[in-house]
């Protein structure tokens, strides 16, 4: 007996280490003798290639795999799955390559492994980062093979079967992220016997002492709750029976994080938590479900309220059942499923209840729908931002859908809990939400903001020239509506920054006597390429965002002009003044204004150059010019461009006599001069005076004269001036 075979005929057949002879008599009950015999030799493989390593539990490392591959039969996979599970850390842990395993067993198999590996090769900036692009990398797998996460699930729930053997800090962060993301996604995927057995390790390992002490009340509880449920299944079996109604009636216990959950969530102690037990009656037809919740409400009074039909409108991940909760003897309420077979298939296997892959087509089983829907949205999720955010997204889009809602043609779509009207638009389609300007609920006009409820009906109004508003990523809580703004958004700013850094270049290169039309195209691409980037649009993005100085790269694209055309310029432009860069308010996202001196037209400005936000511009006497003069290379020349149709926002401090209606009356003044107010604060002083801080909108220097004009004028005026910021500054 070699080495390979003694190993595998010492794997103990317990549950926590399964044993080859439990893993091929699981499989042999299902797939025929060749993938058994396939299976039988990718476990020798695995055997061969992990030799010599150990768990942290000291058992053979061939033990996890073996055992993953297992909890993977049990849910009867294609043989395809359990064999990547046999070897889903060799490529990440052994000197094997992908191609080996390709030629081994086949290019699905090793596409499947190479989904599930690590990026552990990487360098990343934190481990968090290395774990968010992991995940990442994981679920767009997930994508092209649903099969991925199948096997991910599968290594999650046997590590933590066997997490004893981590440090304690370690397995708390392993629990945790099961909490976060594993469960939940086995809960999205359907696979809700998988997402029962994950929460209830992760609950252990994370919270040890408080999963004792449930454990031990609930035992204590369970004696004479346990024997008067039966005694109620039993009546309801009977009345089902004589309904001829066949069906069976099985009692169950709640999930204890579940119950954890509930006591957190509802803020009550485990006595309070009265509906621990509950029952699952399972028919034979999707009409009997509702015949037998006939006979379920005759029996016994059903309670207001707690009715949810999730046969005619499914969960997001397929679950479909009857589920209301009823008023049993003593007045003690006990919550009751009603299902098919099909259906309580699906509930406790999920996309695998599902799995139909034909031969050499790794991408032909399909999931519920619903599943596969979700899953098509990653890849535009995944274009979001960086690892983090998408992580952020997915952990936002992983709980359970709460809110369904129609649209004016009567089809359903489901959102998440506070789910908004913008939400809405984007799940309809992209294009809808990014043209959204208005909204009707149920026929009356609601702003984009509103939080839906279900049963609403909503039609969304758009226009051809809309676009998102940034403010949208405030509020929405879909992650494919916050993918979408972002990269939206991203697109914008990036144009505005090449836009603002042509704009940049050209005032550089006027010092020149040059511009930009001066330089040839082969000029800009030789530039960009010596400084590392693509092309000119990069270089000029970069610019703008206040990566690159303009004068300097203005000097580098002034030495591709002829020699004698930039000596010339050179002489010529010594001692002249730096061409202003006009601004109109209108540029875009890479141009702002100081909240520290409110600049309006008409006031002297400067402008800071700041790395990655584009300019800032400020009034020459702002404070804060001094503390920026230390980099005189990031300050620019600006000056006002006739543009009247943009208000700027200004700010007023008033010192006004402590009376009655004097807020109102100031307010008032300003208003009569058709000035709107955008913001408003009052500091009482003394008894006898009030100081008020008002943000005001005005066209310009002029404007602004003519409201403090009018409101000194007031008798209870007693001081008035320009002011600081009643909000934080930008800088």
């Amino acid at each position: 007996m070699d080495y390979t075979d003694r190993l595998l005929g010492l794997l103990p057949g317990s549950r926590r280490t399964p044993g080859l002879k439990d893993l091929l008599s699981a499989a042999g009950a299902y797939l025929p003798a060749d993938q058994v015999e396939r299976i039988r030799q990718a476990a020798e493989f695995g055997a061969e290639a992990h030799r010599g390593q150990k768990r942290k539990t000291g058992e053979p490392y061939i033990a996890h795999p073996v055992a993953a591959a297992e909890i993977l039969a049990e849910l009867r996979v294609d043989a395809d799955t359990i064999v990547a599970a046999i070897l889903h850390d060799v490529i990440e842990d052994t000197p094997i390559a992908k191609e080996e395993l390709a030629a081994r067993f086949g290019a699905p198999v090793a596409e499947l492994v190479d989904g599930v590996t690590k990026l552990d090769q990487i360098q990343f900036k934190s481990r968090e980062e290395a774990q968010a692009e992991s995940f990442r990398k994981m679920l767009l797998a997930m994508v092209r093979d649903l099969r991925v996460i199948l096997v991910k699930l599968a290594d999650r729930l046997h590590n933590m079967r066997t997490i004893e053997g981590m440090s304690t800090v370690r397995r708390r962060a392993i629990a945790r992220e099961t909490l976060d993301i594993y469960a939940p996604l086995a809960e999205r995927l359907g696979l809700y016997a998988m997402k029962l057995e994950l929460e209830d390790l992760g609950f252990r390992a994370l919270y040890p002492q408080r999963y004792r002490v449930l454990e031990k009340a609930l035992k204590r509880a369970r004696g004479n709750q346990r024997e008067f449920l039966t005694r109620i299944a039993t009546q309801l079996a009977e009345a089902l029976k004589r309904a001829g109604i066949d069906a069976e009636v099985d009692a169950r216990e709640k999930h204890l994080y579940s119950i954890y959950r509930k006591m957190l969530r509802k803020r009550v102690a485990l006595n309070e938590i009265i509906d621990v037990y509950g029952l699952r009656v399972i028919v034979e037809g999707p009409d009997a479900c509702y015949r037998a919740l006939g006979v379920v409400h005759a029996a016994f009074r059903p309670m207001p309220g707690r009715f949810k039909d999730y046969v005619a409108i499914p969960r997001v991940n397929g679950y479909q059942s009857l589920h209301t909760t009823l008023f049993g003897p003593n007045g003690l309420p006990i919550e009751a499923q009603i299902r098919t077979r099909d259906m309580h298939l699906v509930a406790e296997s999920g996309i695998a209840a599902h799995w139909k892959y034909k031969a050499g087509e790794p991408g032909s089983g399909a999931g519920p729908a619903q599943a596969r829907e979700w899953l098509t949205n990653l890849v535009a999720m995944q274009e979001s931002g960086s690892s983090e955010e998408f992580l952020e997204s997915v952990r936002v889009d992983l709980y359970p859908d709460k809110v369904y809602v129609f649209t004016p043609k009567g089809r359903i779509l489901r959102l998440p809990r506070n789910a908004t009207v913008v939400d809405f638009a984007y799940a309809v389609h992209t294009d809808v939400g990014n043209r959204c300007v208005a909204a009707k609920i149920d026929r009356r006009l609601a702003p984009l903001r509103t939080e839906l409820r279900n049963g609403q009906t909503v039609e969304i109004i758009t226009s051809p020239g809309a676009i998102p508003n940034p403010a949208w990523v405030n509020f929405v809580v879909t992650a494919k509506a916050r993918a979408a703004i972002r990269q939206y958004l991203k697109g914008l700013r990036r144009s505005d920054a090449i836009e603002l850094g042509q704009r940049l270049i050209n005032q550089s290169l006027a010092e020149l006597r040059l511009s930009l039309s001066d330089i040839t195209p082969m000029g800009l691409a030789a530039t960009a390429s010596e400084l590392g980037m693509a092309d000119a649009d990069e270089l000029f993005e970069k610019v703008g965002l206040g990566e690159r100085l303009a004068p300097l790269i203005a000097h580098r694209l002034g030495s591709s002009a002829t020699a004698a055309a930039g000596a010339e310029g050179d002489e010529d432009a010594a001692g002249a003044p730096p061409a202003p860069l006009a601004i109109a308010g209108t540029e875009g996202m890479l141009v702002t204004y100081g909240r520290c001196c409110y600049p309006v037209p008409g006031d002297p400005i400067m402008a800071f150059l700041t790395v990655g936000r584009g300019i800032t511009v400020h009034r020459e006497e702002c404070a804060n010019v001094e503390d920026y003069r230390r980099h005189p290379e990031k300050w620019l020349s600006v000056t006002w461009a006739p543009d009247g149709a943009r208000q700027f926002v200004s700010g007023l401090r008033l010192e006004v006599a402590n009376r009655v209606g004097v807020l109102a009356a100031v307010a008032a003044a300003i208003a009569g001069t058709n000035t709107n107010i955008d913001n408003v604060e009052l500091h009482e002083r003394d008894s006898e005076t009030s100081e008020l801080m008002f943000e005001v909108r005005v066209r310009d220097r002029r404007h602004l004269a003519q409201v403090m004009r009018v409101v000194r004028r007031m008798p209870d005026v007693l001081r008035l001036s320009r002011t600081l910021a009643t909000r934080s500054r930008d800088e």
